[in-house]
């Protein structure tokens, strides 16, 4: 039975070799001027810096490229695609084709994988943008479990799902922290470029985090996805990538988790019985150390979420 990757979204780069030995297969890192909703920046130091590490543990790395493009950085792409072939890393992620054509010029031996975070609904787009040099497809979140197990299985490119964390539920490319701030007389500078500040709900008593960066502003879901007891399914329809989303996750929380999913994968695949005997109870270990102001829940996969 295939192992899927276990992926992960650091937020820095000493978190690289704890989530290494929690159980982390491969990482998701770059920087917010090329990348969308990052766990943290990644600078090119620490792009070098995070090859090296991964290359010398046997995993991989990934730089997110998946920004929405405008023509200021379209002369930039060249020399960044460029950097990144010379430092080793192992694939870019896209989703704007402006991305796909510099790749083609500048390095068309590197992997890339389309992730548009919301478009990706169905096999027939995976497969053509797999047609255009993609080797995977990073799923939407809106999908469900069916919906999911059908794309892998028509799908002539590899699958990523997200497995656990936060997702996103909006995006402007409006400064909105900053309009809000400004139209209040606040002072910006306190709360510019946080990933502390929120919208609450009181009717449901719900925080959703807010923040903001080069890319625009950012609303994300209140709820954290968990699927460590619905694995099995996916395992057995040969999904290729999980991936454990970091952002505003601390160290010691990011690095418990990957420990528990990388536990979870590793029963199923080497004795399914022992997984079924066991996920209820890593369902409770992580619920121990969730905050309460984020439960968990299995998102669109069972269509649970209602934003």
């Amino acid at each position: 039975m295939k192992k899927p990757e276990l992926l992960v979204t650091p937020s820095k780069i000493t978190e690289l070799v704890p989530l290494i030995e929690a159980g982390a297969d491969a990482f998701v890192i770059g920087e917010q001027r090329y990348g969308l909703r990052l766990s943290g920046e990644f600078l090119r130091e620490d792009v070098k810096a995070a090859s090296e590490i991964t290359r010398q543990h046997g995993k991989k790395v990934y730089v997110a490229m998946n920004a929405i493009m405008h023509n200021d950085r379209i002369d930039e792409l060249n020399d960044y695609i460029s950097f990144l072939d010379h430092v080793g890393v192992d694939g870019i992620i896209f989703g704007d084709p402006a991305v796909l054509l510099a790749v083609r010029e500048t390095a068309p031996h590197m992997k890339l994988h389309w992730n548009t975070e919301t478009t990706a609904t169905n096999y027939f787009t995976a497969n053509y943008w797999g047609s255009k040099g993609a080797k995977r497809a990073v799923l939407a979140r809106e999908l469900s479990m069916d919906e999911v197990i059908e794309t892998k299985e028509n799908a002539d490119v590899e699958i990523e799902v997200q497995v656990h964390g936060m997702t996103c539920m909006f995006q402007s490319k409006r400064t909105l922290i900053n309009n809000y701030m400004n139209f209040m007389g606040k002072d910006l500078e306190k709360i510019e470029n946080s990933r502390k500040a929120y919208l609450h709900d009181k009717e449901r008593d719900t925080r959703y985090p807010i923040f903001q960066d080069e890319n625009g502003t950012h609303i994300m879901c209140p709820n954290d996805i968990c699927l460590i007891e619905e694995l099995g399914e996916m395992i057995d329809a040969g999904i290729d990538s999980f991936k454990i989303e970091g952002i505003l996750k601390s160290t010691d929380y990011l690095v418990k988790i990957t420990q528990l999913y990388r536990k979870a994968i590793d029963l199923y695949c080497e004795e399914p019985s022992s997984y079924e005997e066991s996920k209820a109870t890593m369902h409770a270990e992580i619920e121990k150390i969730q905050p309460k102001s984020r439960p968990i829940d299995t998102g669109f996969y069972f269509k649970e979420t209602v934003y």
